[in-house]
C-alpha cells in the first residue's frame, strides 16, 4: 500500500471517528433535554415554577442555605399574587416542596449549557468538528443561550398581575426545548448515517412533512391545554361529556382567541389534532412497511409504538383528570414521538442529501 493510500485511508478512519465521538456527544444532550422537558412538566404540575422570583444566572446556583436564607426567599415569594391568591396557605416547609421542583429546573438547564458548550469548544480546538457542521452547532449553542431567556421571559409573566405564567410563553419555552431536542437529534443522525445504505422511494418520507407540521402545532397546543388548566374542563372520551362537540364552547366576546383562550376549545382542538397524528401516522407506518426494506420497516415500528403510547397516555391523562404522574408521562411522551418521527423520516431521506 502506499503512502498517499495510507494516508487517505488513516484520515478517512479519522473522520469517522470524529463523526462517531461528535454524534455521541449530541445524543447524550439530547437525553439531558429530554430529562429537563419532563421535570418541566413536573414543575409546572406541581405549580412550582414561580417559586423562584429571581433570574441570577451564576449566584442562583446555589439553593438557600440557612435558616435566613430559606425566609428570604419565602418572604419573596409572598409577594407575587400566586401566593398572595392561591398559594396564601403555605407554610416554609410547603414553600420548600415547590422550590426544589424550579430550582432542579434551573440548575438543569444550567448543566445542560454546560455539557453543550465544554465538548463542543473542545472539539472546536481540537479540530474534531466535521466539515460543514460548525454552523449548524454553533446555531444549536445560540439557540440554548436563548432557551434561557425566554425561561426568565416566561417566569416573570407570572410575577405581577398573574397567578400563573403565559400560556403562549410557555408554548413558546416548551417549543425551543423540543427544537433543540430536534437539532441535536438531526444533527446526530446525519453525523452517523451509512452512505452505502439501500436508498428508500421518494413516497417512503410522502407523509413526513404533514406529521411533524402536526405534531409541531399538537405540542403548540397542549402547551396551551397546560397553560389554561384545560385538561380539567372534559375528563370524558371519546366524547366531551355528551357530545363529541360540546355545545356553547365559542363565547362570542373572545372570538378568534377563542382557539388560544378558550379552555373548552382548545382541549377540543387538541383532541382533533390527536386524531389527525393518529391518521396520517399510519399512512406514513404504511408507506414504510411497503418499502420492503427492513431498516425502514423497523424505524416504522419504533415510530409506530411511540405514537401509539402517546395517544394511549393522552386519554389516560384526561380520563383521570391530569394527574402529576401521567401528566408527565404525556409530555415526555411528546418528545419522545418527536424523536422516533425523526429518526423514521432520517431514514427515508436519500443519503446522498445528507450531510
Amino acid at each position: 500500500m502506499s503512502d498517499t493510500v495510507k494516508t487517505l485511508s488513516a484520515g478517512a478512519a479519522q473522520s469517522q471517528s470524529n463523526r462517531r465521538a461528535v454524534a455521541t456527544w449530541l445524543l447524550l444532550v439530547a437525553g439531558l433535554v429530554f430529562l429537563m422537558v419532563i421535570v418541566g412538566g413536573a414543575t409546572r404540575l406541581t405549580e412550582s415554577g414561580l417559586s423562584i422570583v429571581e433570574w441570577k444566572p451564576v449566584t442562583g446556583t446555589l439553593p438557600p442555605l440557612t435558616d435566613e436564607d430559606w425566609h428570604e426567599a419565602f418572604e419573596a415569594y409572598k409577594q407575587i399574587p400566586e401566593y398572595q391568591l392561591e398559594h396564601a396557605w403555605m407554610s416554609l416547609d410547603d414553600f420548600k416542596g415547590i422550590f426544589w421542583w424550579e430550582w432542579g429546573h434551573r440548575l438543569l438547564g444550567r448543566l445542560i449549557g454546560v455539557a453543550f458548550a465544554i465538548p463542543f469548544f473542545w472539539f472546536l480546538i481540537r479540530r474534531r468538528v466535521p466539515q460543514g457542521y460548525k454552523k449548524p452547532l454553533w446555531g444549536l449553542l445560540l439557540l440554548g443561550g436563548l432557551q434561557g431567556a425566554v425561561g426568565w421571559w416566561m417566569v416573570s409573566s407570572g410575577l405581577t398581575e398573574r397567578t400563573d405564567v403565559s400560556h403562549y410563553r410557555l408554548a413558546t419555552h416548551l417549543g425551543i426545548a423540543l427544537a433543540i431536542l430536534a437539532g441535536l437529534v438531526w444533527t446526530a443522525l446525519n453525523l452517523l448515517a451509512d452512505r452505502t445504505r439501500q436508498p428508500a422511494p421518494a413516497s417512503a418520507n410522502r407523509w413526513a412533512v404533514p406529521f411533524l407540521v402536526l405534531l409541531v402545532a399538537q405540542i403548540v397546543m397542549g402547551a396551551f391545554v397546560a397553560g389554561l388548566n384545560a385538561g380539567f374542563a372534559y375528563n370524558t372520551w371519546p366524547l366531551m361529556g355528551d357530545s363529541l362537540v360540546p355545545p356553547n364552547m365559542w363565547e362570542a366576546a373572545l372570538g378568534w382567541l377563542n382557539l388560544a383562550e378558550n379552555g373548552i376549545v382548545v382541549q377540543f382542538i387538541h383532541r382533533m389534532i390527536a386524531y389527525m397524528l393518529a391518521l396520517v401516522g399510519v399512512l406514513w407506518m404504511v408507506d414504510g412497511f411497503r418499502t420492503g426494506i427492513e431498516s425502514m420497516k423497523n424505524r416504522a415500528m419504533l415510530f409506530g409504538i411511540a405514537l401509539a403510547f402517546q395517544i394511549v397516555l393522552g386519554i389516560l391523562t384526561i380520563l383521570h383528570a391530569v394527574p402529576i404522574v401521567l401528566g408527565v408521562a404525556h409530555q415526555g411522551g411528546a418528545a419522545v414521538l418527536l424523536a422516533a418521527a425523526l429518526f423514521y423520516a432520517h431514514r427515508g431521506r436519500n443519503i446522498a442529501r445528507v450531510a
